[in-house]
C-alpha cells in the first residue's frame, strides 16, 4: 500500500468518519465512497487538490472558543449540532455544559465546538455533572408537538424531557433561559400543552414569555415558523408577574433564494426520473381531491422556500429546486441546508449527505436566534444594572 494510500485512511480514521461520511463531507460525486476505498486500498489516487482537501478537512474546529473573562455562562441541552449555542457565543457567552443524545448530531457538534458532550439529559447528575451557569438553552425535543408527528404531546416520553429542563432550572436557579420549539405547540391541545409548560416555569418564579417568529423575516429565504420561550428569574431581579421580555423586531430584509444556491452542484442531487415522475402523479392525485399537497419547486427567483424538515433525506419533496426546461429538480446540498438555516460558511458537515439533511432540518435559524440572543443579553444587564 502507498504512503498516500495509508495517509488518506489514517487522516479519516484520525477524524472518526466512516468512508461514506468522509466522502460525502469532502464532495466527492456519486459513489463517492466506492472511490475513497479504492483510494485507501491503494488502487488508484486523488488529484492533488482532492488530496488537500482530504488531508486539509477540519483542521479546526471553528467554533472551540475559550473565552478569558465570560461575560456569562451557559448550557445546551437537546443542543443538537449547535444552531443556538453559537449566537450566544458571540455574546461573549462561554458554553459549560452540553447534552445531546444523538450520536451522529454529536460528531457534528464535537467537530465545530470540541468539549464534552453528555448524552442522554435524563441521566444527568444536576448537582454533580452540571457547573453553575447564568442561561439555560434549550431545543427541547418538537416531535410530539409537531404538524408531521402524532401529536401526543406529554403523552410521548419525548414529550415529558421538558420536565428535565423544569428541573435543571429549579435546583441551578439560572438567570434566565430560552427554549425553542415547533410553533404547533402553542395550540397543542387545545393551548394545554403549552398552558402546563407556562405554568410550571411561572411557579418556579421565573418570568414567561413567548413569540412564534418566522426565520424569513431575519434575512434567510425559508418560510420557517418557530415558537421560542424567554424568561428571567423574578426572584433575582424583582420582576412584576406581568413583565414581558421584548423580542426582537423582525427587519424583513427581502430574501431571494438564488443567494444561497452553489453555482456549480453535483449531479447526484438531481432526483431520479423514477422519483420525479412519483412526485408528479402523487400531485395530480392531491389536485384532483382539491388540496395542495404535494411536491414544491423553487428557483433563483424565490422569496422563500418551506420549512426544511427531518424528512427531507427521504425525497426532497417539501423543496426542490428547478433546474430549467426539460431537466428534472433537484434537492438542495447540505451546504445550501445549512445556509438556509443561517449557519456559517465555517461550520463543518462532517456526516453523510443523509445525516446532514436529518441535522440541518432539526436546528433553528441561526439568525433568529442570533437576534433573540442581543435582546436577553441586553435585557440582563438592564435587569443586573437596576438592581445594583
Amino acid at each position: 500500500m502507498s504512503n498516500l494510500a495509508i495517509d488518506i485512511k489514517n487522516r479519516r480514521e484520525e477524524l472518526g468518519l466512516t468512508v461514506k461520511e468522509m466522502a460525502d463531507s469532502i464532495g466527492l460525486s456519486k459513489d463517492g465512497d466506492r472511490v475513497l476505498r479504492l483510494w485507501e486500498s491503494g488502487n488508484g489516487r486523488p488529484d492533488k487538490r482532492v488530496f488537500r482537501r482530504i488531508m486539509s478537512f477540519a483542521d479546526n474546529r471553528p467554533f472551540a472558543k475559550e473565552v478569558a473573562a465570560p461575560t456569562f455562562k451557559f448550557i445546551d441541552l437537546f443542543a443538537g449540532i449547535g444552531g443556538i449555542r453559537i449566537p450566544f457565543q458571540e455574546q461573549g457567552g462561554q458554553c459549560v455544559f452540553t447534552s445531546e443524545w444523538d450520536r451522529f448530531a454529536q460528531k457534528t457538534y464535537q467537530m465545530n465546538f470540541g468539549g464534552e458532550i453528555y448524552g442522554d439529559i435524563t441521566e444527568v447528575n444536576i448537582s454533580e455533572d452540571i457547573p453553575d451557569f447564568d442561561i439555560l438553552l434549550g431545543g427541547f425535543p418538537c416531535q410530539p408537538f409537531s404538524q408531521a408527528g402524532l401529536h401526543k404531546g406529554f403523552a410521548d416520553t419525548r414529550g415529558t424531557l421538558f420536565f428535565n429542563i423544569e428541573e435543571i432550572i429549579a435546583e441551578k436557579r439560572p438567570k434566565a433561559f430560552l427554549l425553542e420549539n415547533v410553533k404547533q405547540l402553542k395550540g397543542h391541545d387545545h393551548g394545554r400543552t403549552y398552558k402546563v409548560i407556562e405554568e410550571h416555569l411561572k411557579n418556579l418564579d421565573y418570568t414567561v414569555s413567548s413569540a412564534v417568529l418566522r426565520a424569513g423575516d431575519f434575512g434567510v429565504p425559508q418560510n420557517r415558523e418557530r415558537i421560542y420561550i424567554v424568561g428571567f428569574d423574578r426572584e433575582r431581579f424583582n420582576l412584576p408577574k406581568d413583565y414581558q421580555f421584548a423580542f426582537p423586531v423582525p427587519p424583513k430584509t427581502p430574501t431571494r433564494l438564488g443567494d444561497i444556491l452553489e453555482k456549480n452542484v453535483d449531479p447526484k442531487y438531481t432526483i431520479s426520473e423514477k422519483l420525479y415522475e412519483g412526485h408528479k402523479r402523487r400531485k395530480e392525485e392531491h389536485k384532483k381531491k382539491g388540496n395542495g399537497f404535494g411536491f414544491s419547486l423553487f428557483n433563483e427567483d424565490s422569496e422563500y422556500t418551506n420549512t426544511l424538515s427531518a424528512r427531507y433525506y427521504k425525497d426532497g419533496s417539501e423543496i426542490l429546486i428547478d433546474q430549467g426546461e426539460n431537466k428534472r429538480p433537484r434537492k438542495l446540498t447540505p451546504r445550501e441546508c445549512a445556509r438556509l438555516q443561517g449557519f456559517p460558511e465555517s461550520f463543518i458537515i462532517p456526516v453523510s449527505d443523509t445525516r446532514a439533511y436529518k441535522q440541518f432540518g432539526n436546528s433553528v435559524a441561526v439568525p433568529v436566534i442570533r437576534a433573540i440572543a442581543k435582546n436577553m443579553i441586553n435585557t440582563l444587564e438592564d435587569l443586573e444594572n437596576s438592581n445594583v
